[in-house]
């Protein structure tokens, strides 16, 4: 399949640029995978679509402050470091922004010089590895200094920075936020596990490959980016539990769906699971864990449609999408919700 036919028009004023101020009242479309149709409610509905038994995965990664805005040590140059990946103690993956000229051996500073940063190598794509150097928790010490990386989409200042964390954001790492997650509340939470509806837990640290556009022509020759992700042993054996009593599994979000059909391509019953993971689900691939999913409404042409219409079909995705576009859903990251049933 090409590229191209996963494009569809987007008014510009429907990208939401600030989360509403209730999490759980933005819109829900509600879309059947096999017959296309289309229900217009709000999100906090969605314990009408979700029964006793069933099992909700969430992908419980926090979003960390990974913009840094610092100076060449010596020159006083403004830099931005932009931290995408941990490869060990205190050494991360990072975009500069300007960065072309800085070679291993360049020393940057940020703050009134309680963080500090070497580089010691040039990775793919231009990107650096760094070495920062810092007194006390290198977390705490971000959480002073760093912004929120929101998408490039957004373009007004995030007020409040918590409302870019799901409520549930556990474990650090993430770039970017596991958006489908943003619209539950603790109460909502607590209304699905009172109708008997488990919920798991997995890890897969958001990377920005997430916003890149697929380049490729065809899309069977795009290069997907690779995340760390974990499968804890629990969620692991919840999920085959609900398997075997024929119970749905629901994913909350495209990163989740990617923890669990990574390992379920091993088959079933899952094991818990630690490592990377690169795949790229589009028309074609075969669902071995999954039954339903909540997602956002996603970028033309970007991997995230295209693994939704891998599990409802690309015409029911493309004509869903089309009528939100009419009906003037909000889209992305703060905008409102789709649940494929």
């Amino acid at each position: 399949m090409k590229t191209k036919d996963f494009y569809y028009e987007l008014p510009k004023e429907l990208i939401a640029q600030e989360p509403i101020s209730d999490r759980s009242a933005s819109r829900l479309m509600v879309l059947d995978k096999e017959s296309g149709k289309t229900e217009h409610r709000h999100f906090y509905d969605i314990t009408d679509y979700i029964n006793a038994g069933d099992t909700l995965v969430l992908n419980d990664t926090k979003v960390i402050p990974a913009r840094l805005h610092g100076v060449k040590d010596g020159t006083g140059g403004a830099i931005e470091f932009l931290l995408l990946t941990k490869r060990s103690l205190d050494v991360w993956e990072v975009i500069l922004k300007p960065g072309r000229k800085a070679k291993p051996g360049a020393r940057f500073v940020f703050g009134n010089g309680e963080l500090r940063a070497e580089i010691i190598d040039i990775v793919n794509e231009g990107n650096r590895l760094v070495k920062f150097e810092y007194e006390g928790v290198f977390e705490e010490v971000l959480d002073r200094l760093g912004e929120m990386p929101l998408p490039p989409y957004i373009t007004k200042k995030l007020e409040d920075k918590d409302r870019y964390q799901t409520v549930y954001a556990k474990n650090n790492g993430s770039a970017a936020a596991p958006t489908a997650g943003l619209h539950f509340t603790p109460e909502l939470l607590g209304k699905i596990k009172e109708k008997g509806v488990n919920i798991g837990f997995v890890t897969l640290h958001v990377g920005l490959g997430t916003f890149r556009p697929v380049k490729a022509e065809d899309i069977k020759d795009h290069k997907m980016h690779s995340e760390f992700y974990v499968l804890p042993d629990e969620t692991a054996e919840l999920v085959n539990r609900t398997k075997e009593k024929g119970r749905r599994v629901i994913s909350v979000g495209t990163t989740a769906t990617r923890v669990l059909e990574t390992v379920g391509m091993n088959g079933l019953p899952l094991k818990g699971a630690t490592g990377w993971t690169d795949i790229f689900i589009s028309p074609g691939s075969e669902f071995h864990v999954i039954d339903a999913l909540i997602t956002n409404f996603h970028l033309p042409e970007s991997t995230l449609i295209m693994l939704v219409s891998a599990l409802a079909g690309r015409e029911n995705v493309l004509n869903a999408y089309a009528e939100a576009v009419r009906e003037k859903y909000r889209f992305f990251s703060f905008g409102d919700a789709m649940f494929i049933k």
